[in-house]
Parts: C-alpha cells; sequence; structure tokens
C-alpha cells in the first residue's frame, strides 16, 4: 500500500512544481511588460498662489532693498538704431537700448514688443514648453518672422545667471530678484544655482 501512495503522491508533487513554476515566470513577464514610470522634478515657488495663475504682481505690492536705482546716461550713442515703439523713439546700439532726456541718451531694459533684426552674439538658448527663447542679459526673445521680439518668459523659465545689475526686492517676507520687471526666486537644481521666473512686475 506505501508503494501505491508513493505512486500517486510523487507524480502529483511534481505537477504542482511546475505548475507553480510557470505561473510564477508567467507573473515575471507579465511585470516586466509594465511602463516605467518617470518622476519629472516639480520646482515649487512661495508666491505660486498669486503668481502662476495670473502671472502679474502690482507694483505696489514689491518692496525694492534699495531706494533708487543708478541711471546711466550718454551725451552721444555712435552707430544707433530708432527703434518706434507704441508711437514712441528709442534707440538701439552695442545691445543697448536707450531713450533720450534733456540732450543725454538714458540706458533702460527693451520694452515687451521691441524687435531687433539680429540678435547679440552672447545670447543663450533657453528651452521651455516647448517654447524657444533666446536669453541677453536677461531680456528674453522669440524669434518672429526675420525679426527677433522682446517677450516677458513664461512662469517657471529657469536661467542659471541674472545681470550684475539685478535688484533684490521682498513680497510677502519673501526675497526674490528682480530685473527688467521678470521676477525670480534662488532655486537649486541637482545642486546648482539657478533662477526661476515667478512672476512678472506690472508697473502702474
Amino acid at each position: 500500500m506505501n508503494v501505491s501512495i508513493s505512486k500517486f503522491i510523487l507524480p502529483s508533487l511534481f505537477v504542482l512544481a511546475v505548475s507553480m513554476q510557470a505561473t510564477a515566470q508567467s507573473r515575471r513577464d507579465t511585470d516586466s511588460k509594465k511602463p516605467t514610470t518617470v518622476t519629472k522634478r516639480t520646482v515649487t515657488t512661495n508666491i505660486n498662489r498669486g503668481v502662476a495663475t495670473t502671472k502679474r504682481v502690482p507694483r505696489s505690492t514689491v518692496t525694492y532693498k534699495k531706494a533708487s536705482r543708478k541711471v546711466v546716461a550718454v551725451r552721444n550713442v555712435p552707430n544707433k538704431r530708432v527703434v518706434n515703439h507704441s508711437g514712441q523713439n528709442y534707440y538701439y546700439a552695442n545691445n543697448t537700448y536707450y531713450t533720450q532726456s534733456r540732450g543725454r541718451y538714458i540706458v533702460i531694459a527693451p520694452k515687451v514688443g521691441f524687435r531687433v533684426k539680429v540678435l547679440p552674439t552672447n545670447y543663450r538658448r533657453v528651452h521651455f514648453n516647448n517654447n524657444n527663447y533666446y536669453n541677453v542679459n536677461g531680456i528674453f526673445y522669440t524669434q518672429t518672422n526675420n525679426e527677433y521680439e522682446v517677450v516677458d518668459p513664461e512662469i517657471g523659465t529657469v536661467v542659471y545667471e541674472l545681470p550684475e545689475d539685478y535688484e533684490k526686492v521682498t513680497l510677502d517676507g519673501q526675497t526674490y530678484y528682480e530685473y527688467a520687471n521678470i521676477l525670480y526666486e534662488k532655486i537649486q537644481i541637482e545642486g546648482t544655482r539657478a533662477y526661476e521666473v515667478v512672476g512678472i512686475i506690472e508697473m502702474n
């Protein structure tokens, strides 16, 4: 009788073991076909609650650390080109924009809508949200036909350096950086210092 039990049990155990191995292999094959999930890094800012949706920050809510900004003026601008914007003449030469007042040319940050035919040689490409920007000393351009137009960058655009004459500002008790009415927050990306666009200051 013991022989009969052995003849029945041993084959059954063998069939069960083969079945379990096949099931485990099937599970491994199924798992290997699952898509890999890639987690994207998201940078959060302290003023997302107001800026990310409206994009604009009222000038009256921003406090500059310095009471005034140094005004750079010159008597002459050789080889200048006239840039007409909204019915007013401005001047462009040596990668710098000017307005004229009392016989002097005053350096200004270019207004949104200014266009040039050739970018300065020191531009940097910035890619964000499938859009290409050209950053020149803190000014953002996009290509429009055969010209390059000054634009406001999108919220979330990241650059790795600011112009030397940026200004520190406070908003809701937090410190930010401003240049040409563009508001930045200092962040870290993989251990590297960077600056993320978090708003555009609206001049009243």
